[in-house]
């Protein structure tokens, strides 16, 4: 969320942002908030010249009736009647006002970096670089529930049955795996000097509105139904809720932090073969990572965290690349963004693996997450990145790990997690 003072001081700025997100639809709202700005203004500046007249003429009344002045007397009570009568109104106004521009500037997407690619949608985005050769095989690659199911590690028809569509069972060595794949990351971004959290894994109205827009909450959130409460999409959502409302000291800053979660979506809408299986699910766990930051040092904490994704993945044998999200591909709070995705040499292609975001000051805006600094108090940057999220990561290892006899192949980083074993067999 911008700074309204920023938009009354730079409305052209402000709507050459909205025209490069591609949504000119919102550029009436630039005008309509600036106006409705001035309006609550003026009110405030009235309502503060009536507390002023009234308490000056309040302190007349006593004098004029110690003098004998009843008749001035009375005249004066009728004027700070009447102001009382006009203050109340201005007040009543005030919190509607208050609410319509919230409304709006909730909606107005953030200034985005200089850097960010121009484009419409997904389809605009930008290969940055390339790490780790992409191999495809001299064999037949199975889909990737295919080969969950030569381990007997998946059962999505019961899981059907249980929850419906969106949901699995990972068992054996498949569900072996998705643990360990987990606790590795974990301890990888800890040996990287992050601090271990599990959050809580759902979050009040105020902190999803806080920390995502609009459209996303709408299109992603389970509601609790007769309670203030949302499950979780993200662990970056109740990471970032944990400093609401909160003045922290500059000195204390960076804080970096990895967190582990499940992770539930409503993921709306009909998808094709390749995000059918485990793909697109409505349930999964992740390992996150959050930094809060001082505006001057969130470009490089940007760098370093979406560095950490490519790291792990590499330690495991996955090749992958980063994409710089173009404009039109960026939600409304962020500021740049990129994705890590990862080598598919089944469909010899590269798919999304994990998402990092600089949000500047947006979200500590809206959550009011502000710094103690030696010259006052400002506002923190917040950034968010994936460390890994399985079980979507598991078709990259399972795939890129898969040998011709149908075994799968033990990345020596990831055997202290899994036993020592340095490959696993099928079943049938």
């Amino acid at each position: 969320m911008l700074d309204i003072k920023f938009i009354r001081e730079n409305p052209d700025i402000v709507k050459e942002n909205i025209k490069k997100k591609f949504q000119d639809q919102k550029l009436p709202l630039v005008d309509e908030v600036i106006a409705l700005d001035k309006e609550n203004r003026e009110l405030k500046t009235r309502a503060d010249f009536l507390r002023g007249e009234r308490n000056r003429l309040s302190k007349q009344i006593g004098g004029l009736m110690a003098k004998g002045q009843r008749e001035e007397a009375e005249a004066v009570k009728k004027q700070v009647a009447d102001m009382a009568a006009e203050l109340k109104a201005c007040e009543e106004k005030e919190p509607v006002y208050a609410e319509k521009i919230r409304k709006i500037m909730l909606v107005i997407p953030n200034i985005i970096d200089d850097s960010v690619p121009i484009g419409k949608d997904d389809s605009c985005n930008v290969e940055i670089q390339r790490y780790g050769e992409p191999v495809v095989p001299d064999f037949e690659i199975p889909y990737h529930t295919d080969i969950m199911e030569s381990f007997n590690g998946i059962d999505l028809d019961s899981a059907r049955r249980v929850a419906g569509n969106g949901f699995y069972y990972l068992m054996g060595d498949i569900a072996r795996i998705h643990s360990s794949v987990i606790a590795y990351a974990r301890d990888f971004m800890i040996d990287r000097g992050f601090t271990y959290c599990v959050p809580p894994f759902m979050i009040r109205s105020d902190v999803v509105t806080g920390v995502m827009s609009q459209t996303e909450m709408e299109a992603m959130m389970y509601k609790i139904e007769g309670e203030d409460l949302y499950l979780i999409g993200t662990s970056e959502h109740s990471m970032i809720g944990k400093f609401i409302d909160q003045i922290l000291d500059e000195k204390d800053l960076p804080y970096t932090l990895t967190s582990y979660s499940p992770c539930f979506r409503k993921e709306k809408g009909a998808h094709g073969i390749e995000e059918r299986g485990v793909y697109r699910i409505h349930q999964f766990e992740k390992q996150e990572m959050i930094v809060v930051c001082k505006p001057e040092d969130s470009k490089t904490w940007y760098d370093k965290l979406w560095q950490n994704t490519v790291d792990l993945f590499r330690s495991l044998d996955i090749p992958v690349r980063t994409l710089e999200c173009c404009s039109g591909d960026l939600a409304d709070l962020k500021v740049k963004s990129c994705d890590v995705e990862a080598w598919s040499p089944r469909q010899k292609k590269y798919f999304e693996v994990g998402s990092c975001s600089n949000l500047g000051d947006a979200q500590a805006r809206r959550l009011k997450i502000r710094v103690n600094g030696e010259n006052g108090k400002y506002l923190a940057h917040t950034l968010n990145n994936t460390v890994v999220a399985p079980p979507r990561m598991l078709i990259a290892f399972l795939e890129n790990n898969l040998n011709a006899d149908g075994s799968v192949n033990i990345p020596v980083a990831l055997r202290p997690y899994m036993g020592g074993i340095e490959k696993i067999y099928p079943k049938k």
